[in-house]
């Protein structure tokens, strides 16, 4: 049973006809959406943040060698652990450059109910 919550939506959404944003209640994919938002966001994109991010788009652009996806699998794990280590563990981080897309596997425990939880995201130029 998902443990409840009441988040905004990512990315923000409005229900009845634009009368109210979206809430979200699900709280397992409410910390799906939070991980995305630190995946994607470069640092430096955020003001008042500017540390915050991974920045895993950039990548995209980047030769993929064994040493640029060690480099990804970092940048990824220390993001993650400076935005929401209060809300996972990262357990496993796997990064793969198919074709000119770069394809990321995150494994980690939700203390909420501290159980493993997997994500799997495509980044794409």
């Amino acid at each position: 049973m998902p443990t409840p919550i009441r988040a905004l939506h990512h990315p923000i959404q409005d229900d009845l006809g634009g009368q109210q944003l979206r809430v979200e209640t699900d709280y397992e994919s409410y910390v799906n959406q939070l991980i995305k938002q630190v995946l994607l966001t470069n640092p430096g994109e955020r003001i008042n943040q500017p540390d915050f991010g991974a920045g895993v788009r950039r990548l995209v652009f980047s030769p993929i060698s064994s040493a640029t996806a060690s480099l990804a699998q970092s940048m990824i794990y220390n993001a993650l652990n400076e935005a929401l280590a209060d809300l996972i563990r990262i357990d496993e981080i796997r990064v793969e450059s198919i074709d000119s897309r770069l394809e990321i596997v995150i494994i980690y425990t939700l203390y909420a109910r501290m159980e493993q939880r997997r994500l799997n995201l495509e980044v794409t130029p």
